[in-house]
This record gives C-alpha cells, sequence and structure tokens, in this order.
C-alpha cells in the first residue's frame, strides 16, 4: 500500500478533533451501550492548518460508518462555538452546517471535549481500502483553546499502544486479511470521543 498523498514529508500528521454532544451526553450513552445507530458530531482541523476547518458528522449503523462533512471558516467556527447561531441559519447555504444549528437550537448539543493523536495511513485506490495507525491519542476539557493548541492534554492509552483501523467499502483484499488473521487480531470497537471523556472524568472525580 501506499502512504496517503495528503501525508507530509514526515510521513505522519497530527488530527485536533472537538466533539459535541447535547446536555444529555447522548453521544456517550449510545457509544457506550454499543447502539446499532448512532452518530457524533465534530470540527476538525490537521496539523496546524487553521486554512482548512471541517465540520464532520459520523453515522454508524450496524457497524458500518458513513461520514458527511464540509468546510467551514474560522468566523463560523467562532460562532458555532460561542453559541452565537441564529444568524448563520440565514447567511449559510451549507446543508450540514443547518444541520448542525438544528441539533444546538433543539438538543442543546455543545462543545465537550478535544480529542488529538498522530495518524499514519495507507491507501489501496483500486479498491478503496484505507488502513491507519493513531498514535498519542489525548484528550482535553480546554475547549476556549481548540485552535491555538495550548491546553492540557492527557493520554487516553498507555505510550506504545496504538489503534489500528482497516476501512474499506465492499471488498476487503486477501493480502490486507492474511494479515490481520496471521497475527490473531481481534475486532473491537474505540471511540476515540468516548475514551477521552472516560479519562478525563477520571481526573476529574
Amino acid at each position: 500500500m501506499e502512504l496517503d498523498p495528503h501525508t507530509p514529508k514526515k510521513g505522519r500528521y497530527v488530527i485536533h478533533s472537538l466533539y459535541f454532544d447535547d446536555y444529555k451526553d447522548t453521544s456517550v450513552y449510545t457509544t457506550n451501550s454499543g447502539l446499532r445507530e448512532r452518530f457524533k458530531w465534530r470540527i476538525r482541523f490537521y496539523d496546524d492548518d487553521l486554512t482548512y476547518i471541517v465540520l464532520e458528522k459520523k453515522e454508524k449503523l450496524d457497524g458500518r460508518c458513513h461520514k458527511k462533512s464540509c468546510k467551514i471558516t474560522k468566523e463560523e467556527y467562532h460562532k458555532i462555538y460561542s453559541g452565537d447561531i441564529f444568524e448563520l441559519v440565514y447567511d449559510t447555504e451549507k446543508k450540514l452546517l443547518r444541520e448542525l444549528i438544528k441539533d444546538m437550537m433543539i438538543h442543546d448539543y455543545r462543545p465537550k471535549v478535544i480529542v488529538d493523536y498522530e495518524r499514519i495511513a495507507y491507501v489501496e485506490e483500486i479498491t478503496n481500502v484505507r488502513v491507519t495507525f493513531d498514535m498519542k491519542i489525548s484528550a482535553s476539557y480546554d475547549l476556549d483553546h481548540f485552535l491555538d493548541g495550548k491546553y492540557t492534554r492527557f493520554y487516553v492509552q498507555p505510550l506504545g499502544w496504538n489503534v489500528l483501523e482497516v476501512k474499506f467499502d465492499d471488498i476487503l483484499p486477501s493480502y490486507i486479511k492474511n494479515i490481520v488473521e496471521s497475527y490473531g487480531l481481534n475486532q473491537t470497537s474505540f471511540s476515540k470521543y468516548y475514551y477521552g471523556r472516560k479519562i478525563l472524568d477520571s481526573y476529574m472525580r
């Protein structure tokens, strides 16, 4: 497989994500309960590039993931973060942004936690397979500093532990399948949002 073409020369990149949840922490509950249908809202950017900030809605149904995304400006981000969203309803034509605003207005979705990690990503374009290694996963409640990075981080896993994900549509090439099976790896769920909230709450007790 080849490195993701968007990977910088150092071979890895850093993902910064700001996750949202409602007043009942529904995303925490649905993840912990393993409900077959659930979703999460997040805003993310890569490395230190604030010219490309993305709003995403990650949906999961019976173990299959679907992600919707749209690019937002720093100005739109600040309005979302501050809760100054009423003008955005009329100012934007972005359907996904309007959908988030609706959830914020009706279900009181708000920023909850920052999750950072480094990623190495490999791709196989013919069958649209993507293999990623996520490492140094950390979480923070210093939400005001999401864009400037000046926040205290708590590691979600012991250093040296990574999360391996194999993402594919319909066909998983046999050579990848054989590698995974030869090491006796078992598929499991791992929500960075859920474990980020869990580790932070344990420190706050």
